[in-house]
């Protein structure tokens, strides 16, 4: 099947990705990579150490370790410029504003971490609702249709 009649095969456009969109794919790779390493931490601890419950800390490490494949992938659709992409990293973004405020309402060392990922969250989707991302992905936004006559 040629490029031609295979509608999910994107040819390389002559425009290079914009910066903006690259930033955006690394803020999410890097929200993913987090959640990996979280898990994994999470999962070791509660295999070797000692944790209040040990089951409740194995499989809080798995589930974060799966959560992290969606800004995972979305980053890699994002650095391959899918337009599907953007609906994840979107979705992870919001999602990481709630558990920001938790961290930032703790009387912790967890508030630090709180600001970072508030910070990596808003930029982030500023980065993604930003019109060179979006032309970027191919997404038209309301009113651009074209007419399909």
């Amino acid at each position: 099947m040629s490029a031609e009649q295979n509608p999910t095969h994107r040819t390389p456009d002559t425009q290079s990705r914009p910066v903006r969109l690259t930033a955006a794919a690394a803020l999410a790779g890097l929200e993913g990579l987090a959640l990996v390493v979280g898990g994994v931490w999470m999962f070791v601890l509660g295999l070797t150490g000692s944790p209040d419950d040990r089951q409740q800390a194995v499989t809080g490490g798995v589930t974060l370790i799966v959560l992290a494949l969606l800004p995972l992938l979305a980053a890699r659709g994002l650095l391959l410029r899918r337009s599907w992409s953007r609906g994840p990293a979107v979705i992870t973004q919001i999602m990481a504003l709630p558990v920001a405020y938790s961290l930032l309402q703790a009387d912790s060392v967890a508030i630090p971490g709180g600001i970072a990922l508030a910070v990596v969250a808003v930029a982030a989707l500023v980065l993604l609702v930003n019109p060179a991302t979006t032309r970027a992905l191919g997404i038209r936004g309301p009113g651009n249709v074209q007419d399909q006559k």
